[in-house]
This record gives structure tokens, C-alpha cells and sequence, in this order.
């Protein structure tokens, strides 16, 4: 179902690159007590998990973060999440997508917004370590995107109880044009540099598995992901991967509780990248805002100071799931 969200933006920032911009860059950085544990894949490879829960009680749920696009264990949304989790008494773990958490993975292939076996070895690993315990996901963007597909994937098999995705790309060929329009290139030159930068550290290390193109004379999103991300993960061009790895595909099959929190405004993306009523399973709700930005949503309190309010409306949808 599509409903009407709640959220109202702080008066001072309606615009959508302020709430965007602020929430990123003006909030200070949520203090975090982190665990990193390293786990080790079939493939060779690893992911690095970061954890907070050093004052739950064993048994306590656990929530699986999905950070977006160049995001880690630094990005404020996810901490600021992450200490709202910790609050309540459950573990929160926000899991690095490959060669996100500060140093490079050992394999050329990284992540991208269709990668979903990662999550599902790591779910399933945590389901394994303690069955009787209580699992949701949060996805973030690109971190959404994969969560959403995933579950599409495993239908009624996921083995989380809930989840929720924020901000989501639905539509990747939508999203990737919109983006490159107007102010919205601001975000997506900054994330290009941040993408480029990591490639180059990368194969400074490994032999990249092709010749990598001029990476400066990728302008855009669709150059980028033709050139780079569509041949190192095993698609035959960038058409190939965005229909394969679109979560709007996926969200008919989704079988288990999910919220999904989205901006009609968020300049990431175009109006006509939300999903239509009959793309919907009916276990998704998506909750739609008329201001947000991407992963902003920030409110204020009855003094006027800010509030982010993903903080207080994640935990509510999950702690229906999480408290049984």
C-alpha cells in the first residue's frame, strides 16, 4: 500500500538540498562504541561488520544496517540509527559493503546496487549463530535498493522478521538521468570522485581484471557504470545492469513486513521513479513525504532544534516485530 507519511521538515528546511545537505554535513557525528568483526567468504574475500552492543543483553534482536553508495560506518545516518537501536537493547550491526569499511577487499569485484549475496550470507550466518533471535535489516539508497531486491529474492525464505528501506533508487536508469540534472550534479560529481578514488586505490594493489577506461572522462552515473561497474561484475553493459539490478522488479514478490520511507522531492531522483500501488506486494508499505530530500527527514522539536526523525520512526515500525 502507498500512504501519506507523517514526517513534517523543519520550517527553515523545506527546500530538498538543504534537508539533504544538512542531515549529511551539518549534523554533528553521532558517537558510537564499535566492534568490528571480520568475516571471511567462500569466495576468498571478506566484509567488515561493525557493531554496537556492548550493553545489550545476550538474546538481545539484532538489526542488520545497509549503508548507500561510498557510505560506512561513518555516515551519520547510520550512527545516528545505530545509538537509537542501542538505546532501545538491541544489537545493531552495519554491515560493509566489499571495500567499504577503510580498506580494500582482496578480489577486483566490489559492490553495486544489485549485489545481494552478501547480505544473504551474513543474515543467514547471524540466523545460524543464534536461531531464536529476533533479525530485521535497514537499507539506506543503494543499501535499500539491495535490501528490497533481496527480499523479492527470497520471498517468504528471508530470514529476517521485518525490514525497512529508506530513500531508495528504484528504477537505476530513472535515477542515474535525474541525477545528472541541474544542482543534483553536485552529489553525483562528489560521489564520482569518491568512486573514482576507490577504484584507483583498489588497482593500485591488484591487477584490475580488464583495462580501465580514463576514469576522469567518465562524466556521469551511466558512463561510469558502463565502463567500470557493469564489466566488473559480469554484465554485458550498463542496460543489463540496471534492468537486472533495479529493486522496483522485485518489490511484487516481498513477503515479509516492510516499510519503505521516501521523498516525493528527494533530488536524487526524478517523481516518477516511486513505485506504482500494483508494483507493491501486500506486505510493503511505502510511505511517501512531500519533503525529505535523500535520507534526510529532518524535523524539529517544539524548540525549533532539529530532529531526525528516521530515529524515531524506524525503531516504532521495528520494535512491532522485534518485542515478540
Amino acid at each position: 500500500m502507498i500512504i501519506e507519511s507523517a514526517f513534517q521538515p523543519a520550517p527553515w528546511l523545506k527546500n530538498p538540498h538543504l534537508q539533504t545537505i544538512f542531515a549529511a554535513s551539518f549534523r554533528p557525528r553521532p558517537r558510537l562504541q564499535v566492534r568490528r568483526e571480520r568475516i571471511e567468504l567462500p569466495d576468498g574475500d571478506f566484509l567488515d561488520l561493525d557493531w554496537v552492543d556492548g550493553d545489550t543483553q545476550p538474546g538481545a534482536p539484532i538489526v542488520i544496517l545497509l549503508h548507500g553508495l561510498t557510505g560506512s560506518i561513518k555516515s551519520k545516518y547510520a550512527r545516528g540509527l545505530m545509538r537509537a537501536f542501542d538505546a532501545r537493547g538491541w544489537r545493531a550491526v552495519l554491515m560493509h559493503f566489499r571495500g567499504a569499511s577503510g580498506e580494500p577487499n582482496r578480489l577486483p569485484r566490489g559492490y553495486h546496487s544489485g549485489e545481494t549475496s552478501d547480505v544473504d550470507y551474513v543474515a543467514r550466518l547471524l540466523k545460524q549463530r543464534e536461531p531464536q533471535v529476533p533479525l530485521a535489516a535497514v537499507g539506506f539508497s543503494l543499501g535499500g535498493n539491495v535490501l528490497l531486491k533481496w527480499l523479492g529474492e527470497q520471498g517468504a525464505a528471508a530470514p529476517v522478521r521485518t525490514a525497512v528501506a529508506v530513500s531508495v533508487p528504484f528504477d537505476l536508469r530513472l535515477c542515474a538521468q535525474a541525477i545528472r540534472v541541474g544542482f543534483s550534479r553536485v552529489y553525483q560529481n562528489r560521489l564520482l570522485r569518491l568512486m573514482r578514488a576507490a577504484i584507483r586505490q583498489k588497482f593500485s594493489r591488484i591487477e584490475p581484471p580488464f583495462t580501465l577506461p580514463e576514469l576522469h572522462r567518465l562524466r556521469d552515473f551511466i558512463e561510469y557504470d558502463d565502463a567500470v561497474t557493469a564489466p566488473l561484475h559480469g554484465f554485458t553493459g550498463v542496460d543489463d545492469y540496471y534492468d537486472h539490478s533495479s529493486s522496483r522488479h522485485y518489490l511484487k514478490n516481498i513477503r515479509i513486513p516492510t516499510l519503505v520511507l521516501h521523498a516525493r522531492d528527494d533530488p536524487f531522483m526524478s517523481p516518477d521513479v516511486v513505485p506504482n500501488p500494483d508494483d507493491l506486494s501486500d506486505q510493503v508499505r511505502l510511505e511517501l513525504s512531500a519533503h525529505g530530500g535523500h535520507v534526510g527527514f529532518v524535523s524539529a522539536n517544539g524548540r525549533g532544534r532539529p530532529y531526525f526523525w528516521l530515529e524515531d520512526r524506524i525503531p516504532t515500525h521495528l520494535a512491532q516485530y522485534l518485542s515478540t
